[in-house]
C-alpha cells in the first residue's frame, strides 16, 4: 500500500512546480478514490486567483466532490506534498476524508501532527488516518528551493 502512496506522491511532486508559473508556493494535492485512481488533482492557486483559500488541498477536495457529485469523500485518500494547514485540515474533516498522506512536515503551520493535530483531535466527530513523510526529502527540497529563491 505504501508503494502506491510513494508513486502518487511522486505524481504530486511532478505537478507541484505548476504553481510556480504564477509565483505560488509549489504544493500539489491529489484525491484518490477507493480503488486508488486519481479523482482530482490541484496545485496552489492563491496568487493566480487572489483567493486566500485556494490551497491545493481545498481545490482538489472541491474537484473530487464535483466529480463524484457528493461532498462525502468517505472512501477517498488525500495525497499532498506538504502537511496541511488548519484551514485544509478542517476541509479534510468536513469532507469526511478517512486518510491523509503527506510528504514534508510544516513546522510553522502544520495541522496534522507538527504544530497542531486537528485531523486526529479526539474531541471531534471524525478522525483521519495520517501517513506522514512519504517522499519527505523530495517534498521538502522543492519547498526549500522555492523559499531560498525568494530571499
Amino acid at each position: 500500500m505504501n508503494g502506491m502512496y510513494q508513486a502518487r506522491m511522486r505524481e504530486a511532486l511532478a505537478l507541484a512546480p505548476d504553481a510556480l508559473a504564477t509565483g505560488d508556493v509549489p504544493v500539489a494535492a491529489l484525491v484518490l478514490g477507493a480503488d486508488g485512481a486519481v479523482l482530482a488533482r490541484a496545485v496552489n492557486e492563491r496568487e493566480k486567483t487572489d483567493d486566500p483559500t485556494a490551497h491545493a488541498e481545498i481545490l482538489a477536495i472541491r474537484a473530487a466532490a464535483a466529480a463524484l457529485g457528493d461532498w462525502h469523500l468517505t472512501d477517498a485518500t488525500l495525497v499532498v506534498t506538504l502537511e496541511p494547514c488548519v484551514m485544509c485540515a478542517g476541509a479534510i474533516l468536513s469532507a469526511r476524508i478517512p486518510r491523509l498522506v503527506f510528504g514534508a512536515w510544516d513546522e510553522k503551520a502544520g495541522a496534522a501532527g507538527s504544530v497542531y493535530d486537528v485531523v486526529r483531535d479526539r474531541r471531534l466527530n471524525h478522525r483521519v488516518e495520517v501517513i506522514a513523510g512519504v517522499e519527505a526529502e523530495a517534498c521538502a527540497a522543492l519547498l526549500l528551493d522555492f523559499f531560498e529563491g525568494r530571499r
